[in-house]
């Protein structure tokens, strides 16, 4: 035994062991990356055109073979093309930003609260509004298109700016470490195909913004009087106060103190 595991510390460097758990943690976090995304079906895509190329060449099918070698030659640059929201998201979640990165568990349970009865007066009187919240990618670009605000969060302030006679209720609300830092902000419109067609602009504009960072962004739509959060490329519809604050405080890592803010609720 001791002879064997001498054999085997020649044999295997430290490098080595370093090395493949590097590689198991990029595959691990690409994974996560691609994870409910039509990336992964793309990459069943691809598989099945590997199958297709191994019998080809297999059973001598000479013009297929030809051309499915052709499309392997330039697979590098074909991965680049069709990937090029995942690989541009992967790409901004390098340098983390994270969103309260400033604050106190106060003020976010805080921001979380004010939040909530902002969407839920404004579900109340069909006013239309989309929130966005900052965490990891930072939304520097989109913050810088918009209209710089420096304000603490309040219910009265969300609903000022999104009344229809606010110069600024167009548009994205951006809030970074507990603070409404700009408004009139626009979002990426999200170009999947299956997105249902009775989605306006807004839900559109969250979903592309998700796809692409992992901001949690709040959408009330006028037509419907409904709120609905997004999160990764996931809408979840439908909500009233009580689910909006349990998705938020869920999203957050804030979920101790729900009951606290649930009590407190009931009793305003």
């Amino acid at each position: 035994m001791t002879e064997y595991l001498n054999n085997l510390r020649e044999i295997v460097r430290w490098q080595d062991l370093v090395d493949v758990l590097f590689v198991t943690y990029v595959v691990y976090r690409v994974l996560l990356l691609i994870r409910g995304t039509r990336a992964v079906q793309m990459l069943t895509g691809f598989g099945i055109i590997l199958i297709m190329y191994y019998l080809a060449d297999q059973l001598q099918f000479h013009t297929l073979n030809t051309i499915l070698a052709e499309f392997f030659q330039n697979f590098i640059l074909i991965l680049i093309i069709v990937f090029q929201d995942e690989i541009r998201k992967a790409l901004t979640q390098v340098g983390r930003n994270p969103f309260f990165s400033s604050t106190n568990t106060i003020e976010e349970v805080a921001v979380v609260e004010e939040i909530c009865q902002a969407a839920a007066q404004m579900a109340r009187d069909r006013v239309g509004a989309l929130i966005v919240m900052e965490r990891e990618t930072g939304l520097k670009n989109y913050i810088e298109a918009g209209t710089a605000l420096d304000s603490k969060v309040s219910a009265d302030l969300i609903l000022s700016i999104f009344h229809p006679t606010s110069p600024i209720h167009d548009g994205a609300m951006i809030i970074r470490n507990a603070r409404v830092v700009s408004a009139a902000c626009l979002l990426p419109i999200s170009r999947d195909p299956s997105i249902q067609r009775e989605l306006g602009t807004r839900h559109r504009a969250a979903l592309g913004l998700t796809h692409e960072t992992d901001a949690v962004v709040i959408v009330v739509s006028e037509e419907r009087a409904e709120i609905s959060i997004v999160h990764h490329g996931v809408m979840l519809r439908d909500l009233d106060v009580n689910s909006l604050r349990h998705n938020l405080l869920e999203l957050l890592g804030l979920r101790k103190f729900e009951a606290r803010l649930e009590e407190k609720a009931r009793v305003e």
